[in-house]
């Protein structure tokens, strides 16, 4: 505009350079330029100049003048404020003036007043006034009507589109976007353009006029009057949930004027009253508003009173949109129990004003209506017939005013009376059609608010039930992580306190077990307790296990495992658990094996335990079997049983925590359902797999797939374990720190009788003082102890004796592998209880020590190596080994020796195999035994 508006003005400029000081002197200028005043050219030049002026200045942000918020508002802040915003209607006043002066300058020249007041005779007259050239002076006049009016129809149609959008989104709750109705209105005009309904709009127009003046004296009255009389509130409220939809003071205002302003454009006061009904609508209503303000004692401006603790926040976040909003945007809504934008507040359909039940128009007309009217006829107001019949109503009352309106101003000579009343009657029956459509529309909405509020406090109430189920439930998680918490306590606590006992009973065990003194009938019973020993060793493990898994924290470490003796341990364990309950053991190794492997060792004894227990448990005749296969580092274990079975319906949990199988028929198996679990968590992490598969009152089969590297070594077949006599070389000295007495006497009696000096002490500090009075070649000790920590004393011993090996010793295997950064200062580790076969091969090999073996017991010199067994005994033995029944064996050897006494020799040969439930050594001696009938003294 700047820019089209100094082209304008330089070409005038240029057309007539005597120009300017003409109009300062307000002389007349151009080729008719007189002594006297021009109106002509005065008009044209201060409208261009003007125009200059005012489209510069609406370019400029009268933000730019507002200093920061909490800063004083002093002149420069108001200068800024007119002259960027509402100051402008003063240069608009003196524009309106110029083209007054403008259009009296074309009256003068001849030419009528409707062409006056057309932009596009003005220009053409200024222009061909002023440049001479009729062709010039139509192109300067047809591009500045079509500049001018394409800025007046664009700026019309985006005032248009607001005031549309607003509308519908009052009442439809619905905001498509600005741009839906800025092509809305343009298509409306187009299509009244089209028509020819210039004059049709302009008589609207004029109607429309007493609309807009008296819309316009209410708000002044309101803002001049009411406001300084303190009939209204002092500031202006824009927010929608605080507001009456009806203020009586306005509303009331505005339709008294529009109706004494339209009698009187109508004619029924007279011809100058006619002329001046706009006049009249502006001063009726501002005469009426205050005097309903007073009548109302303004109690319809604000329906609810705004939060004042918000003042003190900068910016509040809708709870719809989630956008961040000034305090004075926001209200509070009950309904989202939050703030509110407005726009939110215009858009939502949900809440049905929640935040002023009282304030809606509904609410309003019907407390008005029901001051005059009686109940029956509100009542049948309120049905969809009475509702109806109000929109008809205003439908009708809609139609009589436009038609008449038309009718007053055309011609009867033109148009025929009864072609408006069949026009009226047409929209009458249109009306009726729109009126029914939206009574139903509303009411179905109706229902459909009915049902959406009943499904919502269905839900809330639902939704608050859930809370208190979860604020019980989170007590109860609560309660049951405390008791959880508190069970983890004590089965850590409870483990060192059975693992102490079990130390001294498996201890001792071993030492009366490698006592030659020891009577041959007693060895069973003490290979019984060693055994019943390390199993429930194994059972204590396993409840810290299940304290880890729950605590979901499981360690995985790389042992080096010897694996012939680790399977030899298990075979020797459950061998003993299915002779007492009646059923063959039989474990059926692969053809070759590596010697050692690499693997968790604790974590694989676990499986394996957890799995051959659970097959002894449901087998009640026949046999389990444990089966090996090894093939390029995956070992594949299988455990098979001829048990019960499992349904195909269990299949499926069998692995699930707390599931246990139910025999039909038979009594239920002891156990809390973990086992299996267990096995199955331990064998994934170890990166395996386990698979099932089972058939009812047939068995079945667990199937669990591990990669278990190997050291290339060939396992060599096993032999009985060496008893150690002693060591060659100088006595050795060993120092034991333990808090237990019974720990120390265990392993002072072992090590005594092998030759060493053994010192012992009760706790760190006394240790440290043997350490220092003397120098052992080899400390044993405690991790827990009182005072003194196994690592700490470890550290001190280390500082008195750099080069002493020293072993720690401790209940918890996971804390010994899980050392202290700063506490890495012993040689070796060992768990209890305590093997006493490892504790001597940690001894010998940190010691660099060579034991001497026990000499075996000596057979009488008269003995005669024959063998005694009848080939059917041996058969029968035979036979009986074959199935791994070890009662039946015993038996059988009982009878043997009553039957033969000269075999007794062989029969204690083969009853001590049989002790240490070595099948395979005890099929090998029967082979020896059948084939040269030798004695079996050197076969094991």
């Amino acid at each position: 505009w700047l820019v089209l508006n100094i082209v304008a003005l330089v070409a005038v400029v240029i057309a007539h350079p005597d120009w300017l000081p003409g109009w300062v002197r307000f002389e007349g200028v151009g080729p008719t330029a007189t002594d006297r005043f021009n109106p002509l050219y005065f008009g044209a030049c201060a409208s261009i100049l003007l125009a200059l002026i005012t489209q510069t200045a609406e370019q400029v942000d009268y933000l730019r003048f507002l200093p920061p918020r909490g800063q004083g508002r002093d002149g420069a802040w108001w200068l800024g404020l007119i002259a960027g915003g509402p100051g402008w209607i003063v240069f608009d006043v003196f524009k309106l003036l110029a083209g007054s002066f403008l259009a009296y300058g074309v009256i003068q020249l001849g030419h009528s007043a409707a062409a006056a007041v057309q932009p596009a005779q003005m220009y053409l007259t200024a222009f061909g006034d002023a440049v001479r050239s009729p062709v010039v002076a139509l192109v300067l006049a047809s591009f500045f009507v079509a500049l001018s009016q394409i800025k007046i129809n664009v700026t019309n149609a985006y005032a248009g589109s607001i005031a549309w959008s607003n509308f519908f989104s009052r009442l439809t709750h619905s905001h498509p976007g600005r741009v839906v109705w800025l092509v809305f209105n343009i298509a409306i005009a187009l299509l009244l353009m089209e028509l020819g309904a210039y004059e049709t709009i302009q008589r609207s127009l004029a109607i429309y006029s007493n609309v807009a003046t008296a819309w316009i004296g209410a708000l002044v009255a309101d803002l001049v009057v009411n406001k300084s009389l303190g009939l209204s509130p002092p500031n202006i409220e824009f927010k929608r949930a605080h507001l009456y939809d009806i203020n009586p003071v306005g509303v009331g205002a505005m339709v008294l004027a529009v109706v004494v302003s339209l009698m009187a454009w109508y004619g029924l006061f007279g011809p100058l009253m006619a002329a001046m009904s706009t006049f009249l609508a502006f001063a009726v209503a501002f005469a009426a508003a205050p005097l309903i303000a007073i009548a109302t004692r303004g109690r319809y401006y604000l329906a609810r009173k705004p939060r004042s603790a918000w003042g003190a926040h900068s910016s509040l976040a809708c709870s719809i949109c989630e956008h961040d909003f000034e305090p004075e945007d926001m209200a509070y809504c009950p309904v989202y129990t939050g703030p509110i934008c407005s726009l939110c507040c215009s858009l939502d359909a949900r809440c049905g004003d929640g935040c002023k039940p009282h304030a809606r128009a509904d609410r309003q007309i019907a407390a008005t209506l029901g001051a005059v009217l009686p109940e029956a006829v509100m009542r049948a107001a309120a049905s969809p017939l009475g509702r109806f019949v109000g929109v008809f109503a205003v439908f009708v009352v809609a139609a009589a005013l436009v038609v008449s309106g038309i009718y007053a101003r055309v011609s009867v000579a033109i148009f025929d009376p009864n072609a408006f009343w069949q026009a009226f009657f047409v929209l009458v029956v249109i009306g009726g059609v729109a009126a029914w459509l939206l009574v139903l529309a509303q009411e179905s909405r109706r229902v459909a608010q009915e049902e959406t509020r009943r499904q919502t406090a269905a839900l809330m109430s639902e939704i608050r039930a859930h809370r208190r189920t979860d604020a019980a439930l989170q007590r109860a998680k609560e309660v049951a992580e405390t008791a959880s918490l508190a069970k983890s306590h004590f089965v850590t606590s409870i483990n060192h306190e059975l693992r102490s006992p079990l130390n001294a009973i498996l201890g001792y065990a071993q030492l009366l077990e490698r006592d030659p003194m020891s009577l041959d009938r007693r060895q069973d019973a003490l290979r019984i307790i060693r055994r019943s020993g390390e199993h429930l060793a194994a059972l204590v493990e396993g409840l810290l296990d299940i304290s880890r898994i729950e605590a979901k924290r499981i360690d995985i470490y790389r042992d080096e495992v010897a694996l012939p003796e680790f399977l030899a341990q298990l075979v020797d364990m459950f061998r003993l658990q299915a002779e007492e309950k009646g059923i063959g053991f039989v474990f059926d190794p692969p053809p070759t094996m590596p010697a050692r492997v690499h693997a968790d060792e604790h974590r694989l004894r676990q499986v394996l335990i957890n799995l051959l227990s659970n097959a002894i448990k449901f087998t009640h005749e026949g046999t389990v079997t444990l089966r090996l296969r090894w093939r390029t580092e995956i070992a594949e274990f299988e455990v098979i049983d001829t048990g019960i079975g499992i349904a195909p319906a269990d299949l499926d949990r069998i692995f699930e925590p707390l599931q246990r199988v139910k025999p039909n028929g038979a009594p239920a198996a002891p156990g809390m359902g973990l086992g299996l679990t267990i096995a199955k968590v331990l064998t994934e992490i170890m990166g395996g797999e386990i698979s099932v598969s089972s058939e009812q009152a047939v068995g079945s089969r667990f199937r669990v797939r591990l990669m278990l590297s190997g050291s290339g070594e060939v396992a060599k077949p096993l032999h009985t374990e060496q008893r150690i006599a002693g060591y060659r070389g100088a006595r050795r000295t060993v120092a034991i720190a333990d808090d237990d007495p019974m720990h120390r006497a265990l392993l002072s009696d072992l090590l005594t009788p092998l030759g060493f000096d053994v010192l012992a002490a009760p706790d760190g500090p006394d240790c440290l003082a043997i350490a220092a009075r003397t120098r052992p070649d080899l400390f044993l000790i405690d991790l827990s102890m009182p005072g003194m920590t196994g690592w700490e004393l470890a550290r001190e011993l280390r500082e008195l004796h750099e080069l002493v090996p020293i072993v720690v010793i401790s209940a918890d295997g996971q804390e010994l592998k899980q050392p202290p950064a700063d506490a890495v200062h012993h040689d070796d580790t060992l768990t209890k209880p305590i093997s006493l076969q490892a504790l001597l091969d940690r001894i010998g090999r940190l010691l660099h020590l060579e034991w001497i073996a026990a000499a075996p017991d000596a057979a009488p010199a008269d003995a005669e190596p024959t063998s005694g067994l009848a080939p059917e005994q041996l058969e029968k033995l035979r036979e009986f080994a074959a199935i791994g029944y070890v009662s039946g064996l015993r038996t059988q050897l009982d009878v043997i020796e009553r039957e033969t006494p000269a075999a007794a020799a062989q029969v204690a040969e083969l009853r001590a195999l049989l002790a240490e439930y070595r099948i395979d050594a005890f099929l090998a001696a029967l082979d020896a035994a059948s084939a040269s009938r030798p004695a079996l003294r050197d076969v094991a």
